[in-house]
Parts: C-alpha cells; sequence; structure tokens
C-alpha cells in the first residue's frame, strides 16, 4: 500500500424505506447512498454530512463512522454476479482504488482533508444488504470471498474532498490487516488460535470485534 490512496467516488444517504418484512413492517436503511458532486463535505465523529443510519444499535457509531470499499474487487463482483457493480453498490461511504483488506491494517491511520481516521474492523453485512441487492447469498459471498471492506473511526474531525486522495500518515506496527481479522472472527471453530490472539491484541480493533475473540 503506498501513501497515497485514491478516492474514486464518495457517498451519503439518509434513512428511507428500503422494503418490507415478512409481516409487512417497513425496513429502514441508508444504504442506497447517492455520490456527492460538492467539493467538500464536513466529517464528524459520528457521520459525513449527509449521511445517517436507520439503527445505530447495529450500524453507525463512532467505530463505525466511515466505510469504505475497494473498486479493486468491482470487476470480480461484476464477472461473479453477472452485472456492472461499482460505487456505492455495498453502501459504502468512500470507494478507493488501489488498496484492499490485504493491505490496509487495523490501526493503519489516514489523514482525509483536515480529518485523521484509523481503521477499526471489517464489515460484515446484514440482510438488509440482501433486501438492497436482490441477490440471497450476497453476505456469504461477501465473507467467503473476504471482500468485506472496512470501517473507521474518526479521531479528529474535519472538512473532507470528495476527490482526490488520501494519505496514510501511520502503519500499525503489529500488522493485523484487515483480511486477517476477517478470518479470526470467520474461523468459528478456532483452527488457528494463534491468529486470533494476534488479531484480538490489537487495542484499536473495534470492541465489537474484540469481544468475540477473547
Amino acid at each position: 500500500m503506498g501513501d497515497e490512496i485514491e478516492i474514486r467516488s464518495v457517498q451519503v444517504a439518509r434513512p428511507s424505506v428500503l422494503g418490507a418484512t415478512a409481516a409487512g413492517d417497513d425496513v429502514w436503511s441508508a444504504i442506497v447512498k447517492a455520490p456527492v458532486t460538492a467539493p467538500t463535505l464536513t466529517l464528524s465523529t459520528i457521520n459525513l454530512d449527509g449521511d445517517d443510519q436507520a439503527d445505530r444499535t447495529v450500524h453507525g457509531g463512532p467505530d463505525k463512522a466511515v466505510y469504505v470499499y475497494s473498486a479493486d474487487h468491482f470487476d470480480a463482483w461484476s464477472a461473479e454476479l453477472d452485472r456492472a457493480i461499482g460505487a456505492g453498490w455495498f453502501g459504502e461511504n468512500v470507494t478507493v482504488a488501489g488498496v484492499t483488506e490485504l493491505d490496509a491494517a487495523i490501526g493503519d491511520r489516514w489523514a482525509w482533508g483536515d480529518a485523521l481516521l484509523e481503521i477499526c474492523q471489517p464489515r460484515w453485512p446484514c440482510y438488509k444488504l440482501t433486501m438492497r441487492a436482490g441477490i440471497r447469498d450476497i453476505g456469504h459471498r461477501m465473507k467467503t470471498t473476504a471482500r468485506t471492506g472496512w470501517y473507521l473511526r474518526v479521531i479528529e474531525p474535519g472538512v473532507v474532498p470528495t476527490s482526490g486522495e488520501i494519505t496514510v500518515v501511520s502503519r500499525h506496527p503489529a500488522t493485523v490487516a484487515v483480511a486477517d481479522a476477517h478470518a479470526a472472527m470467520y474461523d468459528r471453530h478456532r483452527e488457528d488460535p494463534a491468529l486470533i490472539a494476534r488479531v484480538a491484541a490489537v487495542p484499536e480493533l473495534s470492541e465489537e470485534w474484540r469481544g468475540p475473540l477473547g
């Protein structure tokens, strides 16, 4: 991973009705995001301006302030799903290029405009991605391919550009990649306890992920 990461697109959304449950209840979500055309946005410790979550008990919050997904995966997804997959399709806030879960590490810090952010966990999708995509096993596919994307917490809020580059200002010495954290959580049978211990030992890992690994 180089010192500069290309921003392909920035997306935000307010919650709206995504669909309905089997019982007929509305399902609210902000997963269907629209590209931002303004040159800059304000980033708080919780959200980008214009973005929100329908249920912060499972989405959003300090450890899920910004969701990033790599455009490097789009060709593979498009081939596998036989449809065009592009920026915002996974509900990400920031679509980047030139970095994946194998490169980005828990605890790495990124400077995005005036803001400072820290990678803190992979993303595992809920049923709302299934509703948004119309593909029953999309969540399973995301987990089995490890093409999950990742969340960042905001260390210092600020004004961020919607194009250009993000700078990697520091790399965590533990070098626990996002893919490592995903693999540790996915190891249901505890076949690699050393990996699980190494991932859980990174203080910057979100508590949501540390708890199940402890």
